[in-house]
């Protein structure tokens, strides 16, 4: 296979999902002793200005010769304009994890702008990896993405043990940055609405990304559940584990989800859901496992909520559904190997 050389944007230590998916190939991928190189790109993605562009096209050419191959993450392919992406010496990969216009918030414009960017970008590349059959589907439909160019891989998930609920109050748990397209705006009304049960939530990831985290701090201390409700932030990998360990109810408010790294967690925890349809995330929760809603219906969140809340046989139905399908989740390894064959046809 060619040596490749994987660009990304930004720190790669940074706590999302399509980062941990970056990382996780690239400790995959030495083990079976593949040559890739990690080339950072600037931060500013997906968003750059023109001198992050010019500076992530120069770094990317001193880095992949023409008999090289580039897998550029879809966080900085998408935002790529076509003429950058033509001063490129070597053929290139784009990894795509969800539409970048598909991010909530965005105005009109600047969503219509990153959808030409986006769909350009992807004309251009040799082979495009999606990491979901949804995502797969919208790139086929919305994008033109030939099928023979494109290769999904789903995220893998790692063992866990079975959670083991607290005694008490039920513990919810959603995980996932504090940004709009994560819906805890919806969760956080849900939930004041059902203040009369017995509950607590915890949300854990980063609150220094999006003005929405301020927004949703001064959202929870208006319904005045700061008692109740917990922003942890950041935690490290043992202390999430934990996390879910104890928790009796997995939460998902979620708009759009490219796959849903943190629901295959908590399937692989056997955690009982409750979790929006937004996106690929239908699909990645199998429907025995989890009470649906449609992505940005408050009022079906609600009363899913207070269903799976008033009724523990029900949680303990969804979770033996839960933890049986997150048996079946693919491993780390089938991800990269299947990642590695894509770029090897080439």
């Amino acid at each position: 296979m060619r040596r490749v050389v994987f660009a990304i944007p930004g720190d790669l230590a940074t706590a999302t999902g399509g980062y941990a998916y970056a990382r996780r190939l690239i400790h995959e991928w030495a083990g079976l002793g593949l040559e890739v190189a990690h080339l950072p790109l600037p931060g500013g993605f997906p968003a750059p200005d023109a001198g992050e562009i010019a500076t992530a096209v120069a770094a990317m050419n001193a880095a992949a010769a023409p008999e090289d191959l580039l897998l550029i993450d879809g966080l900085a392919c998408g935002a790529l304009p076509e003429s950058a992406l033509a001063q490129l010496r070597a053929p290139f990969v784009a990894l795509h994890h969800h539409p970048l216009c598909c991010e909530s918030g965005l105005a009109p414009q600047q969503a219509k702008r990153l959808f030409s960017c986006e769909r350009a970008a992807l004309a251009r590349a040799r082979a495009v990896i999606a990491t979901s059959a949804h995502s797969a589907g919208v790139l086929r439909r919305d994008f033109g993405v030939a099928h023979e160019n494109l290769t999904v891989a789903e995220p893998g998930t790692d063992p866990a043990p079975r959670a083991t609920p607290a005694p008490g109050a039920p513990l919810l748990l959603a995980v996932g940055a504090l940004t709009p397209r994560k819906g805890f705006d919806l969760l956080v009304e849900a939930l004041a609405g059902l203040r009369a049960l017995d509950w607590r939530l915890e949300i854990v990831g980063s609150t220094q990304r999006d003005p929405a985290a301020a927004a949703l701090e001064a959202r929870i201390a208006r319904h005045g559940l700061q008692g109740r409700i917990a922003l942890r932030g950041e935690i490290g990998a043992a202390n999430l584990a934990a996390a879910y360990a104890r928790s009796a109810l997995f939460v998902s408010a979620a708009r759009y989800e490219g796959y849903g790294m943190a629901l295959a967690e908590a399937l692989a925890r056997g955690l009982p859901l409750v979790a929006s349809r937004g996106g690929a995330a239908q699909d990645t929760v199998p429907d025995a496992a989890a009470l649906k809603v449609a992505p940005g219906d408050g009022a079906a969140l609600q009363g899913a909520l207070g269903c799976a809340l008033t009724d523990s046989a029900l949680r303990k139905r969804l979770a033996a559904a839960s933890w049986e399908a997150g048996q079946r989740l693919p491993r780390w390894r089938d991800t990269a190997m299947t990642v590695a064959a894509a770029l090897g046809r080439l």
